[in-house]
């Protein structure tokens, strides 16, 4: 059984993945990040179908100190985040190849 990619974040961070066919997804709209996020990510870290988690980097700071240290622990399903601060291109790289064991992005000329 494959492993799907699942996006957690504000309706505007998911809609992109979405398009793009990701079909698991948990809407935190900006305003209720404080009181909902910590349940979206434990739902999504109790799905065995998740193998891979996206956020936004900046959304990891409105989570529990426990869900946060979880989340970040897991190594399946594993968790990528992007923005500002988070993996940047070689960062990306790295955490998805950790998530699935291949590297994507690898030069077939080498």
């Amino acid at each position: 059984m494959s492993q799907e990619i699942a996006v957690i974040g504000s309706p505007d961070f998911t809609t992109g993945f979405r398009l793009a066919g990701v079909r698991k997804f948990q809407n935190v709209a900006d305003s209720e990040k404080d009181e909902h996020l910590d349940a979206a990510v434990e739902e999504t870290l109790a799905d065995d179908d998740v193998g891979i988690i996206v956020m936004h980097d900046e959304d990891l700071a409105h989570l529990s100190r426990n869900v946060r240290k979880s989340v970040e622990q897991s190594i399946e399903p594993t968790l990528v985040t992007l923005g500002a601060g988070g993996a940047g291109g070689g960062g990306l790289r790295d955490q998805i190849k950790r998530a699935i064991g291949i590297d994507l992005m690898e030069d077939e000329n080498q």
